[in-house]
């Protein structure tokens, strides 16, 4: 099913997985016109494009999520909606009420548009952290869509996503201004890597101040399964193909798709030294204390910000339920999204593997200057 003629809203456009979608969907569909709609959307971002417009509109919608006018006026006449714009925080740096304006209060904001404007179809672009881990530490092992896991999430971030992602699947169905239906699905993707990930840079830099050596957060035992940008942005085109094919958006509307690929499953900090590696990085052996004391260490940090707070917001580098996450063996299968979407990695590991490197390698000099002049 081609999404040729269509008028397609993409919120975050202009971040990391959002221009990679955009990118995507002028190289494999004719469509009309793109409206990218972001707080700011660089002019080299659109300069970058220009290869492969085609007769595709590209129109720039700068504002904030949180303003129905705004999006109102987006959503005008459009048929897709990608809703990818969120505030990811995962050390609580966001005050509560900023973080869940934008990812909950402008995800319904944004569902109402579509409704009064006759968006047909809504995919929301979730987060693996709505499924936990758990405060416990429960590990998943090449979980689906059906696995049963006792979670109490703690992250705001991870709370503002699920409940935007309910709010989502709960609005498949809702009737539209001209008597259509609305059809909606969301995707949980793993922890997305690729060409301009800023965790991955964040990594780097913290390694060129520790004289080339990647610090060890996670213990190698705690298997997690990264996923390519570039496959997440084939995942939600597929999804959007799925919604308009009139046999299958019934059967998906409504449900979540884990989205992952042929990445090798690693911890974190190992994930981290296999791109960087080849740079000439290397890795701590072990946790720099155990584990355990880590745990009495943040919450020793969390303790003594909290009773700061009255005077002064200071917030911890590393929490305990961050530490939980990197330390608690969490896979998941894409399985379900390869039958229900036709979903199939475009990108082989060592694809990905290779074009993460290069772009890291572009970024060393600049990433050592930076740090130089600091």
């Amino acid at each position: 099913m081609s999404l040729r003629g269509d008028v397609c809203v993409v919120t975050g456009a202009g971040g990391f997985l959002g221009k990679r979608l955009v990118r995507l969907l002028l190289e494999e569909e004719k469509v009309a016109e793109i409206r990218m709609l972001d707080k700011h959307v660089q002019p080299q971002i659109l300069q970058n494009l220009e290869d492969c417009r085609g007769n595709t509109k590209l129109s720039v919608f700068e504002g904030d999520i949180r303003d129905s006018d705004y999006v109102k006026k987006a959503c005008r006449g459009a048929s897709i909606v990608f809703h990818i714009a969120s505030i990811i925080d995962i050390i609580e740096a966001v005050e509560y009420s900023e973080i869940y304006g934008v990812n909950v209060k402008g995800t319904q904001v944004l569902l109402e548009a579509c409704i009064q404007e006759n968006v047909v179809s809504f995919i929301y672009t979730s987060t693996i952290e709505v499924m936990g881990p758990n405060s416990k530490g429960e590990p998943i092992i090449n979980g689906n869509e059906d696995t049963i896991y006792d979670c109490t999430l703690k992250f705001s971030y991870s709370k503002t996503k699920k409940e935007a992602e309910q709010r989502t699947l709960q609005a498949h169905g809702e009737v539209l201004q001209n008597g259509g239906r609305l059809a909606t699905c969301a995707l949980r993707p793993m922890y997305i890597f690729g060409e301009g990930c800023r965790f991955l840079l964040g990594h780097m830099g913290d390694g060129i101040r520790n004289k080339d050596v990647l610090y060890r957060m996670s213990l190698p035992k705690a298997l997690v399964n990264p996923v390519y940008v570039g496959n997440v942005a084939t995942a939600h085109l597929q999804a959007a193909r799925s919604l308009k094919d009139p046999q299958k958006r019934n059967a998906i509307g409504g449900k979540f798709y884990f989205i992952s690929d042929d990445t090798p499953h690693v911890s974190y900090s190992d994930f981290n030294h296999v791109v960087m590696s080849p740079l000439g990085f290397d890795i701590q052996e072990k946790l720099v204390v155990p584990l355990s004391v880590f745990y009495v260490v943040c919450f020793i940090m969390e303790f003594l910000c909290m009773m700061l707070r009255p005077f002064k917001r200071i917030v911890p580098p590393l929490n305990r339920q961050l530490l939980t996450m990197l330390n608690t063996p969490f896979t998941f299968s894409y399985q379900r999204a390869k039958r229900d979407l036709g979903y199939s990695p475009r990108y082989s590991w060592e694809e990905a593997r290779k074009r993460t490197i290069e772009w890291l390698a572009s970024e060393l000099p600049k990433e050592r200057e930076r740090i130089r002049a600091i």
